[in-house]
Protein backbone atom coordinates (compact mmCIF):
# COMPACT_ATOMS: atom_id res chain seq x y z
CA UNK A 1 0.00 0.00 0.00
CA UNK A 2 1.00 3.52 -0.79
CA UNK A 3 2.20 5.68 2.11
CA UNK A 4 -0.22 8.03 0.73
CA UNK A 5 -3.00 5.33 0.79
CA UNK A 6 -1.92 4.12 3.96
CA UNK A 7 -2.00 7.42 5.62
CA UNK A 8 -6.17 8.50 5.05
CA UNK A 9 -6.57 5.01 6.31
CA UNK A 10 -4.97 5.81 9.54
CA UNK A 11 -7.04 8.93 9.59
CA UNK A 12 -10.41 7.23 9.33
CA UNK A 13 -9.30 4.98 11.85
CA UNK A 14 -8.66 8.13 14.10
CA UNK A 15 -12.12 9.39 13.45
CA UNK A 16 -14.43 6.30 13.32
CA UNK A 17 -13.20 4.45 15.80
CA UNK A 18 -10.73 6.00 17.96
CA UNK A 19 -13.41 8.87 17.68
CA UNK A 20 -10.54 11.83 17.89
CA UNK A 21 -11.62 15.46 17.34
CA UNK A 22 -11.19 16.60 14.13
CA UNK A 23 -8.51 18.82 15.19
CA UNK A 24 -6.64 16.49 16.06
CA UNK A 25 -6.97 14.18 13.05
CA UNK A 26 -6.14 17.56 11.16
CA UNK A 27 -3.05 17.56 12.86
CA UNK A 28 -2.02 13.69 12.37
CA UNK A 29 -2.69 14.19 8.54
CA UNK A 30 -1.03 17.22 8.36
CA UNK A 31 2.66 15.54 9.70
CA UNK A 32 1.83 12.49 8.18
CA UNK A 33 1.66 14.81 4.76
CA UNK A 34 4.92 16.25 5.59
CA UNK A 35 6.62 12.42 5.59
CA UNK A 36 5.01 11.94 2.58
CA UNK A 37 7.19 15.12 1.17
CA UNK A 38 10.33 13.90 2.55
CA UNK A 39 10.22 10.15 1.43
CA UNK A 40 7.64 10.47 -1.87
CA UNK A 41 4.58 8.17 -2.27
CA UNK A 42 6.89 5.22 -2.10
CA UNK A 43 5.00 1.80 -0.69
CA UNK A 44 4.69 2.16 3.09
CA UNK A 45 6.71 -1.29 3.65
CA UNK A 46 9.51 0.91 2.20
CA UNK A 47 9.63 3.21 4.81
CA UNK A 48 13.11 2.92 7.11
CA UNK A 49 14.05 4.49 10.16
CA UNK A 50 16.36 6.73 7.90
CA UNK A 51 13.42 7.64 6.13
CA UNK A 52 12.03 8.96 9.76
CA UNK A 53 15.45 10.42 10.77
CA UNK A 54 15.65 12.53 7.65
CA UNK A 55 12.37 13.66 7.65
CA UNK A 56 13.11 14.77 11.49
CA UNK A 57 16.57 16.46 10.42
CA UNK A 58 14.70 18.42 7.92
CA UNK A 59 12.02 19.82 10.10
CA UNK A 60 15.38 20.76 12.74
CA UNK A 61 17.24 22.64 10.13
CA UNK A 62 14.30 24.81 8.56
CA UNK A 63 13.65 25.86 12.87
CA UNK A 64 10.99 24.52 13.93
CA UNK A 65 10.58 23.99 17.54
CA UNK A 66 11.48 21.20 19.45
CA UNK A 67 7.64 20.94 20.64
CA UNK A 68 6.99 20.61 16.88
CA UNK A 69 9.27 17.70 16.06
CA UNK A 70 8.69 15.52 19.51
CA UNK A 71 4.84 15.89 18.54
CA UNK A 72 5.46 14.54 14.97
CA UNK A 73 7.88 11.99 16.22
CA UNK A 74 4.72 10.78 18.20
CA UNK A 75 2.25 10.97 14.96
CA UNK A 76 4.82 8.67 13.26
CA UNK A 77 5.02 6.32 16.11
CA UNK A 78 1.47 6.54 16.59
CA UNK A 79 0.87 5.95 12.78
CA UNK A 80 3.55 3.07 12.09
CA UNK A 81 1.98 1.44 15.32
CA UNK A 82 -1.13 0.97 14.00
CA UNK A 83 0.14 0.00 10.54
CA UNK A 84 2.24 -3.16 12.12
CA UNK A 85 -0.98 -4.05 13.81
CA UNK A 86 -2.87 -3.67 10.40
CA UNK A 87 -0.05 -6.07 8.47
CA UNK A 88 0.62 -3.27 6.95
CA UNK A 89 4.29 -3.51 7.57
CA UNK A 90 6.21 -6.10 8.59
CA UNK A 91 8.51 -4.33 11.39
CA UNK A 92 7.68 -1.20 12.74
CA UNK A 93 10.43 1.75 12.17
CA UNK A 94 9.57 4.27 14.32
CA UNK A 95 10.42 2.01 17.35
CA UNK A 96 14.35 3.38 17.31
CA UNK A 97 13.28 6.72 16.45
CA UNK A 98 14.40 9.73 19.61
CA UNK A 99 12.22 12.39 20.08
CA UNK A 100 13.98 15.74 21.30
CA UNK A 101 13.05 16.74 24.79
CA UNK A 102 10.46 19.11 25.08
CA UNK A 103 10.93 22.44 27.21
CA UNK A 104 8.34 22.66 29.57
CA UNK A 105 6.24 25.64 28.96
CA UNK A 106 3.77 26.86 31.90
CA UNK A 107 0.52 27.73 30.31
CA UNK A 108 -0.39 31.59 30.45
CA UNK A 109 -2.80 32.51 33.88
CA UNK A 110 -4.46 35.43 34.43
CA UNK A 111 -4.72 36.63 37.44
CA UNK A 112 -8.55 36.56 39.20
CA UNK A 113 -8.67 40.16 39.91
CA UNK A 114 -7.87 40.80 36.07
CA UNK A 115 -10.73 38.43 34.78
CA UNK A 116 -13.14 40.05 37.67
CA UNK A 117 -12.52 43.22 36.42
CA UNK A 118 -13.06 42.07 32.32
CA UNK A 119 -16.01 40.07 33.49
CA UNK A 120 -17.89 43.15 35.41
CA UNK A 121 -16.70 45.27 32.58
CA UNK A 122 -18.76 43.01 30.19
CA UNK A 123 -21.38 42.92 32.40
CA UNK A 124 -21.73 46.67 32.53
CA UNK A 125 -22.27 46.51 28.80
CA UNK A 126 -24.67 44.17 28.80
CA UNK A 127 -27.06 45.91 31.14
CA UNK A 128 -28.31 47.90 27.63
CA UNK A 129 -29.47 44.55 26.33
CA UNK A 130 -27.66 44.75 23.28
CA UNK A 131 -27.71 40.74 22.06
CA UNK A 132 -24.40 40.06 21.40
CA UNK A 133 -23.21 42.11 24.53
CA UNK A 134 -25.20 39.96 26.31
CA UNK A 135 -23.62 36.40 24.58
CA UNK A 136 -20.46 37.72 24.75
CA UNK A 137 -20.79 38.02 29.02
CA UNK A 138 -22.71 34.41 28.48
CA UNK A 139 -19.71 33.15 26.77
CA UNK A 140 -16.95 34.01 28.68
CA UNK A 141 -18.43 33.79 32.20
CA UNK A 142 -19.30 29.89 31.17
CA UNK A 143 -15.89 29.50 29.84
CA UNK A 144 -14.28 31.05 32.98
CA UNK A 145 -16.56 29.61 35.64
CA UNK A 146 -16.48 25.73 34.22
CA UNK A 147 -13.25 25.68 32.39
CA UNK A 148 -14.44 23.58 29.97
CA UNK A 149 -12.45 23.64 26.33
CA UNK A 150 -13.88 26.06 23.35
CA UNK A 151 -14.86 23.10 20.85
CA UNK A 152 -16.81 21.92 24.45
CA UNK A 153 -18.71 25.30 24.19
CA UNK A 154 -19.35 25.66 20.75
CA UNK A 155 -20.77 21.99 20.43
CA UNK A 156 -23.13 23.13 23.62
CA UNK A 157 -26.98 22.99 22.29
CA UNK A 158 -29.69 24.44 24.65
CA UNK A 159 -30.73 21.73 26.51
CA UNK A 160 -26.99 20.58 27.94
CA UNK A 161 -27.38 23.55 30.06
CA UNK A 162 -28.82 22.96 33.15
CA UNK A 163 -29.75 26.64 35.44
CA UNK A 164 -31.30 25.47 38.46
CA UNK A 165 -28.13 22.97 38.75
CA UNK A 166 -25.73 24.93 37.76
CA UNK A 167 -24.22 22.32 35.52
CA UNK A 168 -23.17 22.06 31.24
CA UNK A 169 -22.93 18.63 30.12
CA UNK A 170 -20.35 18.63 27.79
CA UNK A 171 -18.82 15.91 25.14
CA UNK A 172 -15.05 16.04 25.29
CA UNK A 173 -12.48 14.88 23.46
CA UNK A 174 -12.66 10.51 22.38
CA UNK A 175 -17.03 11.57 22.61
CA UNK A 176 -16.33 11.51 26.16
CA UNK A 177 -19.18 13.21 28.13
CA UNK A 178 -19.13 15.34 31.69
CA UNK A 179 -21.27 16.96 33.49
CA UNK A 180 -19.62 20.34 34.95
CA UNK A 181 -20.85 22.83 37.29
CA UNK A 182 -20.14 26.97 37.04
CA UNK A 183 -20.79 29.40 39.82
CA UNK A 184 -23.63 31.87 40.42
CA UNK A 185 -21.97 34.58 37.84
CA UNK A 186 -22.18 32.44 34.73
CA UNK A 187 -25.65 31.64 35.94
CA UNK A 188 -27.04 35.03 36.15
CA UNK A 189 -25.15 35.61 32.68
CA UNK A 190 -26.65 32.90 30.93
CA UNK A 191 -29.78 33.05 32.19
CA UNK A 192 -30.02 36.83 30.96
CA UNK A 193 -28.69 35.58 27.31
CA UNK A 194 -31.38 32.75 27.35
CA UNK A 195 -34.29 34.96 27.50
CA UNK A 196 -33.16 38.25 26.07
CA UNK A 197 -30.27 37.29 23.79
CA UNK A 198 -30.87 34.08 22.27
CA UNK A 199 -34.38 34.70 20.41
CA UNK A 200 -33.34 38.13 18.52
CA UNK A 201 -30.05 36.43 17.36
CA UNK A 202 -31.75 32.93 16.48
CA UNK A 203 -33.87 35.41 14.31
CA UNK A 204 -31.44 36.43 12.36
CA UNK A 205 -30.61 33.03 11.05
CA UNK A 206 -34.27 32.12 9.84
CA UNK A 207 -33.63 28.80 11.89
CA UNK A 208 -30.51 28.02 11.18
CA UNK A 209 -29.62 27.87 14.81
CA UNK A 210 -31.28 24.61 15.53
CA UNK A 211 -30.59 23.72 19.27
CA UNK A 212 -27.44 25.39 19.74
CA UNK A 213 -26.48 26.90 22.88
CA UNK A 214 -24.40 29.98 21.55
CA UNK A 215 -25.32 31.90 18.53
CA UNK A 216 -22.99 34.14 16.12
CA UNK A 217 -24.15 37.03 14.93
CA UNK A 218 -25.60 36.05 11.60
CA UNK A 219 -27.87 33.27 14.04
CA UNK A 220 -25.78 30.07 12.78
CA UNK A 221 -23.79 28.11 15.84
CA UNK A 222 -21.09 30.48 17.64
CA UNK A 223 -17.54 28.86 16.03
CA UNK A 224 -14.00 28.54 17.53
CA UNK A 225 -12.53 31.37 15.45
CA UNK A 226 -15.25 33.52 16.78
CA UNK A 227 -14.93 32.61 20.19
CA UNK A 228 -11.46 32.50 20.03
CA UNK A 229 -11.45 36.56 19.10
CA UNK A 230 -13.62 37.08 21.55
CA UNK A 231 -11.61 36.30 24.36
CA UNK A 232 -8.31 37.69 22.74
CA UNK A 233 -10.60 40.80 22.25
CA UNK A 234 -11.54 41.24 25.59
CA UNK A 235 -9.06 39.61 28.12
CA UNK A 236 -5.89 40.18 26.10
CA UNK A 237 -5.68 44.11 26.75
CA UNK A 238 -6.60 43.20 30.42
CA UNK A 239 -3.45 40.58 30.92
CA UNK A 240 -1.59 42.60 28.70
CA UNK A 241 -0.30 39.62 26.12
CA UNK A 242 -1.64 39.45 23.23
CA UNK A 243 -0.92 35.65 22.65
CA UNK A 244 -4.36 34.98 25.07
CA UNK A 245 -7.39 32.59 23.53
CA UNK A 246 -9.99 30.39 25.69
CA UNK A 247 -7.28 28.40 26.70
CA UNK A 248 -6.28 31.11 28.64
CA UNK A 249 -9.44 31.16 30.71
CA UNK A 250 -9.18 26.97 31.18
CA UNK A 251 -5.87 27.67 32.71
CA UNK A 252 -6.66 30.27 34.79
CA UNK A 253 -10.10 28.18 36.29
CA UNK A 254 -7.78 24.99 37.09
CA UNK A 255 -5.08 27.55 38.97
CA UNK A 256 -7.32 29.35 40.25
CA UNK A 257 -9.15 26.45 41.89
CA UNK A 258 -5.88 24.97 43.07
CA UNK A 259 -4.87 28.15 44.88
CA UNK A 260 -8.24 28.06 46.76
CA UNK A 261 -7.71 24.61 48.08
CA UNK A 262 -9.61 22.42 45.59
CA UNK A 263 -8.10 18.61 45.16
CA UNK A 264 -6.20 17.91 42.33
CA UNK A 265 -8.18 14.88 41.25
CA UNK A 266 -11.45 16.99 41.32
CA UNK A 267 -9.78 19.61 38.44
CA UNK A 268 -8.75 16.46 36.57
CA UNK A 269 -12.53 15.24 36.43
CA UNK A 270 -13.54 19.31 35.88
CA UNK A 271 -11.31 19.81 33.16
CA UNK A 272 -11.77 16.40 31.66
CA UNK A 273 -8.08 15.23 31.43
CA UNK A 274 -7.65 11.10 30.85
CA UNK A 275 -4.65 11.46 32.68
CA UNK A 276 -3.64 13.36 36.10
CA UNK A 277 -0.33 13.89 35.17
CA UNK A 278 -1.77 16.30 32.43
CA UNK A 279 -3.54 18.24 35.19
CA UNK A 280 -0.57 18.29 37.30
CA UNK A 281 0.88 21.10 35.30
CA UNK A 282 -1.27 23.59 36.78
CA UNK A 283 0.26 22.28 40.09
CA UNK A 284 3.57 24.23 39.10
CA UNK A 285 1.75 27.21 37.80
CA UNK A 286 0.41 27.37 41.33
CA UNK A 287 4.05 26.57 43.48
CA UNK A 288 5.42 29.23 40.93
CA UNK A 289 3.02 31.97 42.00
CA UNK A 290 3.72 30.69 46.08
CA UNK A 291 7.36 31.09 45.18
CA UNK A 292 7.17 34.34 43.54
CA UNK A 293 4.93 35.66 46.34
CA UNK A 294 7.42 34.18 48.93
CA UNK A 295 10.36 36.16 47.46
CA UNK A 296 8.38 39.05 47.50
CA UNK A 297 6.70 39.14 51.13
CA UNK A 298 9.28 37.10 53.36
CA UNK A 299 11.66 39.01 55.05
CA UNK A 300 14.94 36.35 54.63
CA UNK A 301 13.61 35.68 50.70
Amino acid sequence: MLISRATEAFATHLEKVRRLSPATVRAYRNDLRGLVQVTGDIELADIDLEHLREWLWQATKRGDERSTVARRTSSARTFFRWAHEEDLVPVDPSLRLVAPKRGRTLPHVATADALRDVLDRLERRAQDGDPVALRDHAVLEVLYGSGIRVSELCGLDVDDADLDRGTVRVLGKGAKERVVPFGAPAQRALGAYLTRARPALAARGSGSSGPALFLGIRGGRLGARAAYDLVTREVGPAVGSSAVGPHTLRHSAATHLLDGGADLRAVQELLGHASLGTTQIYTHVSSERLAAAYRLAHPRA
